[in-house]
């Protein structure tokens, strides 16, 4: 049948989704998908969930939508109370957006009018990491270290400086701890900010577990602590990037929480709305509301659906279940043990070097040869393969390429629903091991791996 809808791969003949069924979608031929990736980290509380969809159809039957320079709406308000009740202490106001890259061009443009208001118009620049992804409008592409995303659009994007990611698989020395590891390569943002001149810096932008570009890559442990010490030595704000990450999705709602760091504007979105309505959000620090506030009273920014009632009405219904079914504790307990068989599961497997995350939000990173970490040629795509095997298995999941520098290296993102339960994460481990060996066995013969090197 042909489509006139422009899909994201142009070539692609997808299936037609029809129905959820908690942590299962379901196609127009009636075969079942575990959802294991919550499309992309976005399905927090599986399909259908009957609170949330009661919470639409009655938003839906009072108010759609109402213009935010106009009017405000009691779901927007009751969402903001919940979220700043819920927050590192600090962040006291909520901007509504549409989703993540619109919460993160937010977050920019506001840390712009801050110095502004402030009178230190010369603050232009912003460090962000390598291997980073923040959004695909030209704004949070230009912030994002993901080099395949970048390179066609190199020339329409903003001068951003980008260092080191904490990567510890691939960058620790062998000669220092973990701890000393974090150390060094948050002091690349010293060194940075005084390369740029440190009157001239906005921000600091960082996710603070990767997603999608690395595999759900954490921090060592002090390095977020070192990272607001040096923003607060230079008076450069710190933003959060918590889009993927954040919303529970790592075991606390809030994955600062972990690092015990409070930045100044932190930003949110597929959990927030569990993918029931579009929405995300910038949460903002007092000291920034009120030097807009104070100064010129207004914020130079906004879009159409900002503060969307049937989108915040939705997501208060997310997060009052998140909240009420004690889910935290299942991605903690869940999550746990779906990274206990993980590990135990491919701690011999020849192409499996790291298995790594928080809560439910795990990274599985492939390589050639396990003792050299060699990733596997870029060619081969060995990525997609495993994102094909899995599918045909009736699981979805998120795999990526470019893990190591934007071309080099595979890895797979696991961010399964909230909801799940010990049969669910038994289910997601046999169907990732067998569509790992399958993508594996399946490369064409001049990527093939030598007899005997894989698993049998």
């Amino acid at each position: 049948m042909l489509s006139h809808v422009f899909h994201r791969d142009a070539r692609a003949s997808y299936p037609t989704a029809i129905a959820g069924d908690g942590p299962f979608l379901i196609g127009s031929d009636g075969r079942r998908y575990l959802d294991a990736s919550g499309g992309a980290a976005v399905s927090c509380l599986g399909h259908s969930h009957p609170r949330v969809i009661e919470a639409i159809q009655r938003q839906a039957s009072q108010l759609a939508y109402a213009h935010s320079s106009f009017f405000t709406t009691k779901p927007m308000e009751e969402l903001a109370d919940f979220l700043v009740a819920a927050a590192p202490a600090g962040l006291e106001r909520v901007y509504f957006v549409s989703g993540g890259s619109e919460a993160i061009e937010t977050a920019l443009k506001m840390g712009r009018q801050y110095f502004l208001e402030k009178g230190e118009t010369q603050r232009q620049h912003f460090i962000a990491r390598r291997q980073s992804y923040h959004g695909n409008t030209l704004g949070a592409l230009a912030v994002g270290g993901n080099a395949w995303r970048r390179a066609q659009f190199q020339p329409m994007l903003m001068d951003v400086t980008h260092i080191a990611p904490c990567y510890p698989y691939r960058d620790q020395r062998p000669d220092e701890t973990l701890e000393a590891y974090g150390q060094r390569v948050a002091d690349e943002l010293e060194e940075a900010i005084e390369r740029l001149g440190p009157g001239t810096v906005i921000g600091f932008v960082a996710e603070p577990v990767v997603g999608a570009t690395m595999g759900a890559v954490a921090p060592a442990p002090g390095y977020f602590r070192r990272i607001r010490e040096i923003c607060d030595r230079h008076g450069i704000l710190m933003i959060l990037d918590e889009v993927m990450c954040g919303m529970g999705r790592t075991g606390t709602l809030f994955a600062c929480e972990q690092e015990g760091v409070i930045p100044d504007l932190l930003t949110i979105a597929k959990g927030l709305g569990a993918g029931y309505q579009p929405i995300g959000a910038v949460m903002v620090g007092k000291h920034i509301f009120e030097a807009i506030r104070d100064g010129s009273g207004f914020f130079q920014h906004g879009h159409t659906y900002l503060g969307h009632a049937i989108g915040c009405a939705a997501a208060l219904a997310v997060q009052h279940t998140i909240r009420d079914d004690d889910l935290l504790e299942n991605v903690r307990l869940r999550g746990a043990g779906l990274r206990q068989e993980l590990e135990e599961r491919f701690a011999d497997h020849p192409h499996v070097g790291d298995v790594r995350g928080r809560g439910l939000f795990i990274g599985v990173e492939l390589v050639l040869d396990r003792a050299t970490k060699q990733p596997f040629d870029p060619a081969a795509k060995l990525h997609a393969a495993i994102k094909r095997h899995a599918m045909s298995r009736g699981m979805l999941c998120y795999p990526m390429g470019g893990t190591i520098d934007g071309r080099q290296g595979d890895h797979v993102l696991l961010a399964p629903p909230f909801i799940i339960d010990e049969g669910h994460g038994q289910m997601i481990a046999d169907v990732l091991d067998a569509s790992i060996d399958a993508a594996i066995h399946g490369i064409d013969q001049k990527f093939r791996i030598r007899a005997g090197a894989a698993k049998a």
